[in-house]
């Protein structure tokens, strides 16, 4: 996909259905666990795609700091994926909304977003966040990650294309109508 063409029309934001792993992008984002060890879903389908590089410096990250805290961020290789960095952000368990799970859903794409621009990353792109086994409500998180990717990009440098990558056939239909 020539993502420089939505760039040279102004486009900040788009989705995309497909698989996250093969995308040609400055950085992925991984809906992490807080062990950074890999998992299932799109954790484990990066950590299989990005090879041992990925798992090294996960490793690395949590003898400095021991994790990754939900709702923060941290930036790897992207290893033998063609995208250059992964940024790991953990999401919240949903457990009805009443814990703060929305202000740390929105924290995961602000620090991610933070640390795309702190490596001028150009073009990034976003898994659903929380909304497999974490059970978040996929409106309520699309709704989320939009605002959140919306009022950062209109701050900020970089990231100067986002891309919402979806997956499951709901999830597409969701984005699809909040992005226009």
């Amino acid at each position: 996909m020539d993502w420089q063409r939505f760039i040279q029309e102004g486009t900040k934001m788009v989705h995309h259905h497909g698989d996250l792993t093969k995308l040609e992008v400055g950085a992925i984002v991984n809906a992490a666990n807080s062990s950074l060890l890999g998992g299932g879903g799109v954790d484990g389908a990066i950590h299989r795609a990005g090879g041992p590089a990925i798992l090294e410096e996960c490793r690395a990250i949590r003898a400095r700091q021991g994790g990754c805290p939900t709702g923060q961020a941290v930036i790897t290789t992207a290893g033998l994926m063609p995208a250059q960095y992964v940024i790991h952000t953990v999401g919240p368990v949903w457990n009805g909304g009443a814990n703060g799970e929305v202000d740390l859903l929105a924290n995961c794409y602000q620090n991610s977003l933070r640390l795309a621009a702190q490596h001028e990353v150009k073009i990034m792109a976003f898994p659903c966040i929380s909304t497999g086994v974490y059970r978040f409500p996929k409106t309520t998180a699309a709704e989320i990650a939009v605002q959140e990717v919306k009022v950062f990009l209109a701050n900020n440098p970089f990231p100067k294309l986002v891309i919402f990558v979806t997956f499951d056939p709901k999830d597409e239909v969701i984005y699809n109508s909040l992005i226009k």
